[in-house]
């Protein structure tokens, strides 16, 4: 499949091209056009020209524009399903889902805008605050989620009076583009620019001169790279960075539900999830039965290509990936765990890795220290519980955690004490547009989603009328 780029609202090819990969076969199943540094200056033009026409529709028009694009995307659906899984590999229903998410945040953002403040109101003087849009928005793209995430800052930005150029990643770039064709001419020229091209775009986006703004999803040790980057010319950042969210299981845990849920939170996407459960503390006379009940559910995972209906969990999107995910359980077992399920790449093409479930793991193993990003999961057995709430918190990352537990009063009081960005009880992954979403520590900087993830996009000023004249 070959797709073009969009660039003032006009399709743009290049004479060099990406190959994509898809992950249940290992054969190129498309190619993305690989940007260059004077097409980049054309999107950026393109929607710094737009932008002051956008800007001053006004929220209420735009938000016509945002719903008729949550529309179109809607309708195409099925297509979009389809190319989703060929490039990144997730099962149908979950790629069906993420199509879904996007249009869920369009439909939320269109028309939303943040009320001015009243801050003064006397004898002395009127003033308000306002939010403004910054400008120019350059979005960077992970290969996890490459359509939801990147609704999740194309919505509040556009709602907010900002154009956008987005680049997804190398790796997924075919659903993007794709989305950019169909929404040429149902947005304005230049309100949305869609480029694609490899780990070098990105670099030269968060050091353009034009974006006064840079979000960016994907791994901390990038994340580090666009925030220093950006801080030469004091560029806005929102980062959503990566996660190592820990899921305490207490003493009273219904274990054949908690271990369900657990593993339907660890191992969505294979694993392949910022905020997915990544180790699991339990206390030492559950652990056997949680073990146990995680081994079940991992043996009886149906793993394989994602368009086959059947299918629960997909390939790994990547080869690197799938080698550090190799690498980490591989380490793990050196060190004294034990796969109880999987532990090996599958004998088939494709990045196939087994569900693995690593019993005896613990604290100071890289796989429980570091984020796999991938279908294994270590399990570590607790004594005391204000012990491993310490050691969940030890943890350099701070995205997400949760906690699980039959007394909810109770598993709410130990996920008070958790360092991150958000705490679930008995249950893991429910996000919403209306909920801001971001990390502590090494997980990010700023939030996304609801009026936090909004305001984001938008410069607050205030605007000072003084009653009484010159004199």
């Amino acid at each position: 499949m070959r797709v073009t780029m969009t660039i003032g609202g006009q399709a743009v090819d290049t004479p060099a091209h990406l190959d994509v990969t898809d992950p249940a076969t290992e054969r190129v199943c498309g190619q993305a056009p690989d940007c260059s540094a004077e097409q980049l200056d054309a999107a950026f033009a393109a929607a710094a020209t737009a932008f002051p026409a956008w800007h001053r529709l006004g929220s209420a028009e735009r938000g016509i524009c945002l719903t008729a694009a949550a529309g179109t995307l809607e309708q195409a659906t099925d297509e979009l399903t389809l190319l989703l899984t060929t490039e990144q590999g997730k099962p149908l229903a979950q790629a069906r889902a993420e199509i879904g998410t996007a249009v869920r945040w369009l439909r939320h953002f269109a028309g939303y805008e943040a009320p001015p403040e009243v801050i003064q109101d006397d004898d002395e003087a009127h003033a308000v605050a306002v939010r403004r849009p910054l400008g120019v928005v350059g979005a960077i793209t992970p290969w996890n989620y490459p359509i939801s995430l990147a609704a999740w800052k194309i919505a509040p930005a556009l709602a907010a009076g900002n154009t956008v150029v987005v680049k997804p990643s190398p790796y997924t770039p075919l659903t993007t583009l794709r989305v950019g064709e169909l929404l040429r001419g149902v947005l304005p020229d230049g309100v949305l620019n869609v480029i694609s091209g490899g780990d070098a775009l990105g670099a030269l986006m968060t050091r353009h001169p034009v974006p006064r703004k840079i979000t960016f999803t994907g791994s901390t040790a990038t994340g580090r790279k666009v925030f220093a980057a950006a801080a030469d010319d004091l560029k806005r950042v929102t980062l959503e960075l990566g996660g190592n969210d820990p899921a305490i299981v207490l003493d009273d845990a219904d274990l054949p539900g908690t271990a369900r849920k657990l593993f339907l939170t660890a191992f969505a996407n294979s694993g392949q999830v910022c905020a997915a459960v990544k180790r699991v503390y339990a206390p030492r006379r559950l652990y056997s039965d949680l073990v146990d009940a995680l081994v079940h559910e991992a043996s009886t995972a149906t793993m394989g290509d994602g368009r086959d209906p059947d299918v629960l969990l997909g390939p790994i999107n990547n080869r690197p990936q799938l080698e550090r995910v190799a690498d980490l359980v591989a380490d793990a077992v050196r060190r004294g765990a034990v796969a109880a399920a999987g532990g090996s790449r599958l004998d088939r093409a494709g990045y196939f890795f087994a569900p693995t479930v690593l019993a005896g793991a613990s604290d100071g193993m890289p796989i429980v220290d570091e984020e796999q990003f991938g279908p294994a999961l270590p399990v570590v057995a607790y004594d005391d519980l204000d012990e491993v709430v310490q050691q969940a918190n030890t943890s350099h990352y701070g995205l997400a955690g949760s906690v699980w537990g039959d007394d909810v009063e109770r598993a709410a009081e130990v996920a008070s004490k958790l360092d991150c960005g958000t705490t679930w009880v008995n249950s893991h992954l429910a996000l919403a547009p209306a909920r801001p979403f971001g990390g502590a520590k090494w997980s990010g900087v700023g939030s996304e989603g609801g009026r936090w993830g909004y305001e984001e996009f938008t410069q607050l000023k205030v605007e000072y009328l003084a009653r009484s004249g010159v004199r």
